[in-house]
């Protein structure tokens, strides 16, 4: 049976949250929980109904956010993620927890899930830090 943490347990430890983008080949290293969100989640610079604006914007505006975390299974992937944290807090009291969470270009999906992840965390109690690797980088084009 598992249960949640109390915050004095979930304070003791730190959580780190890193967002990144696939395509800029420069992942942060060493072992942490990994979100692949490459195809998981519709890519808002590829929805023609909102492409435009959402290349000037990032997940760190509230539309981005409201939009991918709207995405049909983004509030499950953000669930899922944190029992994982939750889980290795328990089997690894006291160690920091890392999470790396990734799309392809990492401006959208990636730092709003991050973001949204963090915030669980942080409502639970926990001590999180968030960081963004690519969020301030040009939308990354590939080619198909």
């Amino acid at each position: 049976m598992s249960t949640i943490p109390t915050a004095d347990q979930l304070a003791a430890t730190t959580f780190e949250i890193t967002t990144f983008g696939a395509l800029h080949q420069d992942p942060p290293l060493g072992y942490a929980i990994t979100v692949d969100l490459t195809t998981a989640l519709r890519n808002p610079p590829e929805d023609p109904a909102v492409r435009e604006q959402m290349i000037q914007s990032t997940g760190l505006d509230q539309h981005v956010l409201d939009y991918v975390l709207a995405t049909p299974g983004a509030r499950d992937i953000a669930d899922r993620t944190v029992r994982r944290a939750l889980a290795q807090h328990a089997a690894l009291p006291g160690e920091t927890v890392r999470i790396h969470v990734y799309c392809r270009g990492g401006r959208h999906r990636s730092v709003s899930v991050g973001r949204e992840v963090g915030r669980r965390l942080q409502a639970l109690g926990a001590a999180v830090t968030v960081t963004h690797r690519h969020v301030h980088l040009p939308v990354a084009e590939t080619s198909r």
